[in-house]
């Protein structure tokens, strides 16, 4: 191609995106991993941490989960000690979950093999360049709200 720019088509972009997605994906699973957790589980937790008390449906909402698949980590999350659920003061069937003591210190933990792994991950891109990337994602998801 002597100099002439190949165009560039959506279809080209949802390719590449997939593919940095991918690499993105097993990047925070590896650092994570090393933390024996999987990115499912600790992204739940951190997600209680930050909004307690938290519903499970908002909770699978706001991780892109089904609230089926929410319930089950939920379940396995509680039994090791990590979430705790507790019956609401105006309505005893609605429950909400909020972390124990030892899913706070680990959802610190996994936060910064979260943060550690992104800025290992996004080290090649330029101050400018990561606010364009923001700047487009935020174009992205702001379709899905």
């Amino acid at each position: 191609m002597s100099g002439a720019k190949e165009r560039v088509t959506a279809a080209r972009v949802a390719d590449e995106f997939s593919r940095a997605a991918k690499v993105l994906v097993r990047h925070f699973n590896e650092r994570l991993g090393e933390h024996g957790v999987s990115t499912p589980r600790s992204r739940l937790v951190v997600e209680v941490a930050r909004s307690q008390p938290v519903r499970v449906t908002e909770l699978a909402l706001a991780v892109g989960i089904t609230q089926g698949t929410a319930s089950s980590l939920v379940d396995a999350l509680v039994r090791d000690g990590l979430l705790e659920r507790q019956a609401s003061a105006e309505d005893r069937r609605s429950v909400f979950l909020r972390v124990t003591p030892q899913g706070a210190a680990l959802a610190q933990e996994w936060t910064a093999g979260y943060e550690l792994a992104a800025e290992e991950l996004f080290s090649p891109l330029t101050a400018e360049q990561l606010s364009t990337l923001v700047e487009i994602l935020e174009v992205l998801s702001a379709g899905e709200e």
